[in-house]
């Protein structure tokens, strides 16, 4: 079974993200995670430091990329008029 830091790897090689876009990227949805903790989830399994990224990081990385790629969703209300 794939992992949620295996969905993070391979999102990051290919979308060629640095550690610092995806900082950007979960500050988009409010989700402050610094340089330390986000090294941890690309560590090996077997590394001492090596840290499991919950579902809650994973969706809230994947929220922040669609804002990141498309741009912040239109204001409902502004719509309506």
């Amino acid at each position: 079974m794939i992992s949620n830091n295996d969905v993070l790897k391979k999102l990051r090689v290919a979308l060629q993200l640095k550690d610092d876009d995806i900082i950007k990227i979960l500050k988009l949805v409010d989700f402050e995670i610094g340089k330390t903790e986000l090294s941890a989830f690309f560590r090996n399994e077997d590394h001492p430091n090596y840290k499991l990224a919950g579902d809650q990081v994973l969706r809230n990385f994947l929220n922040g990329l669609v804002i990141y790629k498309r741009g912040p969703r239109p204001n409902s209300d502004a719509s309506k008029g």
